[in-house]
């Protein structure tokens, strides 16, 4: 596998002349939120209303239209007056794409596999309104932003701790097919500042094969439990002895946390557990409680509905989807109500000091090292060019 480091300061589209004697070009773009087939195929220069009424019947490119999310990237080789010559969009789960081919007066559509190359990209940027404006402005692809969040989730409450000006650096793999870039890849390293606090992390993998992230001194990133089970959720009423309940009319204790989020949410377990109760209780309407090692469980309460094959008695894993956000039980608006107890008492998990796992020593430690230390090289390179764009 061919392995090549790039390091890009802004996006461009990419526009390539392929064959000068039939002016043919290749046009290459991420799908976006809210996109349509349409919406693509306009952003890609294509003006051909037969492709787009293919691409509409043919059960192949229903399929493929079905399945296209955000960071996902299509090709398309196109003639001057916008004629489709062909299209490209990678297949999830298979390593291979689906082309679209004009073939005389017609289309036709068929898998090919792909030859998958591996280069590291190198990128930064600046957070001015959001974490996800800036990496879209970045041309950065959501599922790498994802990573970053999942990462740094345990140091950083995404909901409440960015602050306009924190910069982030990151490294990452991306694959391509024949120069074709196909799908992100691992997040390699990444480097935020958060209100001047510096965090780092590095990809290590130790030699039972299994890898995990560690900071600059081999501390590990993987606390137990995570600081919150929504990503991108707001605090709509935090753990409190005293709350003016908005349906009994009364002033009552809020032992929890509640995250307003929109209806089907996904929530996700903060940490490794086995599903204690998964069913419908009073006030707490369809409620999920795992139990977690030692004397620590986490209750999950006015749930939509449990994720597919939630119930008592099942392994859960950090950071696994157990439910939806949902408006059950005594509640006024779809949000997720949140306990974190310690031995069945509930205590502000907002506040709570969560234990960490173990960190590298000796001979790991020193392997580690020596592996971050390129890897530390380019995050810095990354960071000095934004702030010189900036500048």
């Amino acid at each position: 596998m061919k392995l090549t480091t790039v390091l890009e300061k802004l996006p461009t589209p990419t526009v390539t002349l392929l064959e000068k004697g039939d002016a043919s070009f290749l046009h290459e773009e991420r799908v976006r939120r809210g996109d349509t087939v349409a919406s693509l195929l306009t952003r890609l220069g294509i003006n051909d209303r037969e492709a787009l009424q293919f691409i509409g019947s043919n059960r192949q490119t229903q399929e493929m239209a079905r399945h296209l999310r955000p960071g996902d990237t299509l090709g398309a080789k196109s003639g001057e007056k916008g004629k489709l010559h062909a299209l490209y969009a990678e297949l999830p789960g298979k390593d291979a794409m689906l082309v679209v081919e004009r073939r005389g007066d017609g289309f036709e559509a068929h898998e090919q596999a792909l030859q998958l190359s591996t280069r590291v990209v190198i990128k930064a940027g600046e957070i001015r309104h959001s974490l996800f404006a800036a990496t879209d402005e970045a041309d950065i692809p959501d599922a790498i932003a994802l990573q970053m969040v999942a990462i740094f989730s345990s140091e950083v409450d995404f909901h409440r701790d960015l602050r306009k000006g924190d910069r982030f650096s990151l490294v990452y793999e991306t694959f391509s097919d024949r120069g074709q870039s196909i799908r992100s890849g691992r997040l390699l390293a990444a480097r935020l500042v958060n209100d001047q606090r510096v965090l780092q992390a590095y990809w290590f993998q130790g030699e039972e094969g299994e890898g995990a992230y560690y900071a600059a001194d081999g501390s590990s990133l993987r606390k137990t439990f995570l600081r919150s089970p929504i990503e991108f959720s707001r605090v709509t009423s935090g753990f409190s002895g005293a709350r003016f309940h908005p349906i009994l009319r009364s002033w009552r204790a809020h032992k929890g946390v509640d995250y307003g989020a929109p209806m089907g949410a996904g929530i996700v377990a903060v940490a490794d557990g086995v599903v204690a109760t998964a069913e419908r209780q009073r006030g707490y309407g369809n409620l999920l409680v795992l139990e977690h090692q030692g004397s620590y469980s986490t209750a999950y309460g006015h749930l939509k509905n449990f994720a597919k094959g939630i119930r008592k008695g099942v392994r859960v894993s950090q950071g696994e989807t157990i439910g939806y956000v949902g408006q059950s039980g005594l509640a006024t608006g779809p949000h997720l109500h949140y306990e974190f107890r310690v031995k069945g008492r509930q205590v502000d998990p907002l506040a709570i000091s969560l234990p960490r796992a173990m960190p590298l020593a000796g001979a790991l430690l020193g392997r580690f090292k020596a592996s971050s230390k390129n890897l530390q090289a380019q995050l810095q390179l990354a960071g000095e060019t934004t702030l010189a764009a900036i500048e």
